[in-house]
């Protein structure tokens, strides 16, 4: 890949706001995802991360990008929130 210019980013988003819980049939699978969702991401906020990463100038590499929602953060023991 060497003088290609193609950069790459690992995007690893937490829960994401999208039609998914509406595919899911087993009740209580449901009632955990639906908990488990509450504090999601919504999409464009993704989308938005992932427009500044390809936006970057070709001489700049976002090589990485973890977007946990904030009350993941504030209840993790290992966060600086």
């Amino acid at each position: 890949m060497s003088g290609t210019n193609i950069r790459v980013t690992n995007i690893s988003p937490g829960a994401v706001s999208s039609e998914l819980l509406e595919t899911t049939s087993d009740p209580e699978s449901k009632a955990g995802l639906d908990e488990f969702y509450k504090s999601a991401i919504d999409a464009d906020n993704i989308a938005r991360a992932i427009s500044f990463a390809i936006e970057q100038p070709s001489d700049v590499a976002i090589n990485e990008m973890i977007i946990p929602p904030i009350p993941y953060l504030k209840n993790n023991p290992l966060s600086l929130i």
